[in-house]
């Protein structure tokens, strides 16, 4: 088939473009390079099933072309991050809302069969229903949360008015080899990694107590194929580990020496999957234990060699609108 993947050279992105291609897929990428990376693509830059457009999914009409002849889009490009949704909403909205728009109506035009969205476990908030099943309230803190909720919310109306086939996947806190390692102060692994390699103690918001679910990588690749290959569509999703974990924990399995910093506002206690219907209907299920994936990225610890090091100081600079707008 032709695969049009946005954010295709990005963390998810570009596992996904070489699961894909390994497959026999012909893959077109759409990818603004601000989070994503060529070095990403380096197993398969030369190949001749990809074609990389190095293009803004906010500019319908440069990337209106690379929709033609497409059967299947996964939809992954995103602004992600807390802070800088805080402080620039607008870049936020029109990339993960007015981009989201422009991938559907496009997919409405060139006909496109099913589109699969990379949506975010976010939109939960903080969440009272633990295990989090896909009934759960909407409750997003932040923008970065309530602009890919309201992506999804497009998308699922696209489905209902236009007929458009889709599938909505609510990630739950991903890891692995090629997250992204520059920019703003944020996902833990990245924190840690970069700690680990510079030699200093970790910084474990709160009593490290607090739980996460984390999902290996290779799982949520697994996901994504599934809802490609499987007969269903207008379907919403939790993809997770099937379990959680606490942070004093991966602190003890990365190896290392810690020190507690602030507990911030409008960050759960627990994020935790309910994922018996994508069990059920996708015919999926994680398969990298906790403990493996750490092991796993722990060969890969090179990779954030060049990563930002952070200490409780530029922490604390860094979040200060987190604490001032979040509650």
């Amino acid at each position: 088939m032709n695969i049009l993947i946005t954010g295709g050279a990005g963390f998810i992105g570009s596992h996904l473009s070489e699961k894909l291609i390994s497959l026999n897929h012909n893959v077109v990428i759409i990818d603004n390079l601000v989070n994503g990376n060529k070095k990403n693509l380096g197993n398969i830059i030369n190949n001749k099933k990809l074609k990389l457009s190095v293009s803004d999914i906010r500019d319908k009409k440069t990337i209106e072309k690379e929709f033609e002849n497409i059967d299947i889009v996964f939809h992954l490009a995103a602004l992600a991050d807390i802070v800088p949704s805080i402080e620039n909403p607008n870049e936020y909205y029109s990339t993960n809302v007015t981009g989201t728009f422009n991938i559907l109506d496009l997919s409405k035009k060139y006909n496109v069969k099913k589109i699969i969205y990379a949506a975010s476990s976010s939109c939960y908030g903080i969440a009272k229903e633990i295990p989090t099943t896909e009934n759960a309230l909407i409750q997003p803190q932040y923008p970065y949360a309530l602009t890919k909720y309201l992506g999804e919310e497009l998308i699922k109306h696209w489905g209902i008015v236009y007929g458009l086939n889709y599938i909505s996947l609510r990630f739950f806190n991903v890891y692995g080899p090629r997250s992204r390692t520059s920019g703003t102060y944020g996902a833990v692994f990245g924190v840690f990694l970069a700690q680990k390699l510079a030699k200093i103690p970790f910084t474990v918001v709160g009593d490290g107590n607090q739980k996460r679910d984390f999902t290996y990588v290779d799982d949520i690749i697994d996901s994504l194929i599934s809802s490609m290959n499987k007969d269903v569509k207008n379907e919403i999703f939790n993809i997770g580990s099937g379990n959680c974990y606490s942070i004093n924990y991966l602190t003890d399995l990365i190896g290392g020496k810690k020190i507690f910093i602030p507990k911030r506002p409008g960050e759960p206690d627990k994020t935790f999957a309910n994922i018996d219907k994508a069990i059920k209907l996708l015919d999926w299920k994680p398969k990298v234990s906790f403990e493996l994936g750490v092991e796993k990225i722990l060969k890969n610890i090179s990779y954030w060699s060049d990563a930002p090091v952070w200490n409780p100081k530029s922490i604390d600079k860094a979040t200060k609108k987190w604490f001032q707008y979040l509650k």
